[in-house]
């Protein structure tokens, strides 16, 4: 760990809260907008200046992103997924030399091209074992064309299409998108015949591609664009109606007991195989006296028996889920150790900038009083306690899904999420706040120099977005010291925060 990472900013007591509170909001506004104008004198790019003239223009630059349109990659294990991936993304992020079976952190990434923001999802995180390839790959291309907008279809023109391909094709041939057929490893022109003779698959003219080296990738991209919508259709981010949940978690955790417990009906397959079945499509049920949607996980249409695949689909689906939701809930067995799969899903969360519940299941079984469950019980606040330490902001619900038992204290944690996450400070008592603050605590004195805020906004809500204009970098621990004042000072329970620096030079005279 670095020096960096270790150092937490430890503070004293202060008076923010009293200042605060007897704040005179108009002349913090007139004080802000003096800050705003003295920024004048530092280099500006762009986008800083579309940042300003939003706040100037409007009062407040708060916006509500749409849902970004889904490209995903499909295709057999080898034919160049994740080289793709890397060369959209114009960086090395998708492992190229997959170990079979290995679940990966991420599998969506944020990607543009021409101006235009789409979330690339790499499908090519495992391999199957040789015996199910073709099974495997036509269920991992069904949960592919289940959450996304496009789909680029890869296949190794050197090998040319074999019958796995041709599964996939039957598929993808059914689903009502834009499907691009690539033709990989094409890596110069005397190689283009072999593209050609992918017109046999029936899916339209072969897209000629070197993935290694980059041909024929940005006319391929332009292509894309023109039928890319600007909104994705299937995560789409409405506004009003209700509030889209997904309940998260491993498998065995009482998901789908928890469903069925909220719908009030078996809805689900409740199946101790993992990866193995579809939800049925988004759920609206009524909890609390108000209508919430639960979103579809985007599983697997039929049985597919995986053994390898299984997490990896699980973090497809879960990914997948995020993108349509709005707050997802995580569920925890309290009976079993917090692990490295609840945590990576709990990271997956925090990366998407969804708001987030903590639904700590079977919570009835902790009080059957033998020494055993009085051990666990233990043992569990322990865990919370060093595990979870960087979610401490996410409300903690103890229920119990076969029963019922305390299903109801889900809303106002539901509720209390979303007001947090759709929460707005106005930019006058941000800059009171950051101004205050840095008299009370100020930045520590690095290397001869003490870095100065000279400006803050809260550029966009859902996830709550702050960009502070900085005379030089501000260490970690200062950054994570702002953000958990912020939470102590105005809320923010249950939503993840994020803080953008950008650190701008005095302009030369």
């Amino acid at each position: 760990m670095s020096a960096d990472q270790e150092y937490e900013y430890e503070a004293g007591p202060d008076q923010l809260e009293e200042k605060l509170a007897n704040l005179d909001e108009e002349l913090a506004d007139q004080r802000a907008e003096a800050l705003r104008a003295s920024l004048a004198d530092y280099e500006l790019d762009d986008e800083d200046a579309d940042l300003l003239a939003g706040l100037t223009a409007g009062g407040e630059a708060v916006e509500i992103l749409p849902a970004l349109p889904v490209v995903a990659i499909v295709g057999r294990p080898n034919v160049g997924k994740s080289a793709l991936v890397n060369r959209i993304l114009g960086r090395r992020e998708a492992v190229v030399e997959d170990t079979p079976g290995v679940t990966r952190d991420r599998v969506t990434y944020k990607a543009e091209w021409l101006d235009r923001k789409f979330t690339l999802v790499d499908t090519g995180g495992w391999e199957p074992d040789a015996k199910g390839i073709d099974r495997s790959v036509a269920a991992q291309a069904e949960v592919a064309i289940d959450l996304c907008d496009v789909v680029l279809f890869v296949v190794d023109a050197m090998v040319g299409a074999t019958s796995t391909d041709e599964e996939v094709v039957r598929l993808l041939r059914k689903a009502k998108k834009p499907v691009f057929l690539i033709a990989n490893k094409v890596d110069d022109a005397r190689q283009e015949p072999e593209a050609a003779a992918l017109w046999n698959l029936g899916l339209g003219e072969p897209h000629p591609v070197s993935a290694i080296h980059g041909r024929g990738v940005a006319d391929l991209l332009d292509e894309v664009m023109k039928v890319l919508p600007e909104v994705s259709a299937v995560a789409k981010h409405e506004l009003g109606g209700p509030r889209r949940v997904a309940i998260l978690g491993r498998p065995n955790v009482g998901k789908s007991s928890l469903l069925n417990k909220a719908a009030g009906e078996e809805r689900v397959v409740v199946n101790d195989l993992a990866g193995t079945t579809r939800d049925p499509v988004d759920e609206v049920v009524e909890l609390g006296g108000k209508l919430w949607r639960l979103v579809d996980t985007a599983g697997i249409r039929r049985r597919v028996h995986l053994s390898q695949g299984a997490d990896f689909y699980a973090s497809l689906r879960t990914s997948a889920a995020l993108e349509k939701a709005e707050v997802a809930v995580v569920v925890l067995d309290v009976t079993e150790s917090i692990s490295v799969q609840d945590l990576n899903i709990i990271d997956l969360v925090l990366e998407s900038g969804r708001a987030l519940i903590l639904a700590f299941n079977k919570w009835d079984r902790l009080n059957d009083l033998d020494m055993d469950n009085a051990d666990r019980r233990r043992y569990l606040e322990r865990e919370i306690e060093q595990d979870l330490a960087h979610v401490t902001w996410a409300p903690r619900v103890n229920l119990s899904a076969r029963t019922g038992r305390h299903l109801d204290k889900l809303v106002p944690a539901l509720e209390t999420a979303l007001e947090s996450w759709d929460q707005r400070i106005p930019t006058g008592k941000f800059n009171a706040f950051l101004a205050e603050l840095v008299a009370e605590h100020p930045h520590p004195v690095r290397g001869g120099k003490q870095p100065r805020i000279l400006f803050g906004t809260q550029a966009a809500t859902r996830p709550p977005t702050f960009v502070l204009f900085t005379t030089g970098f501000l260490d970690p621990g200062y950054r994570r010291f702002i953000q958990r004042r912020l939470r102590e000072l105005f809320g923010f329970q249950g939503t993840p925060i994020v803080t953008n620096m950008r650190v701008r030079e005095k302009r030369q005279r």
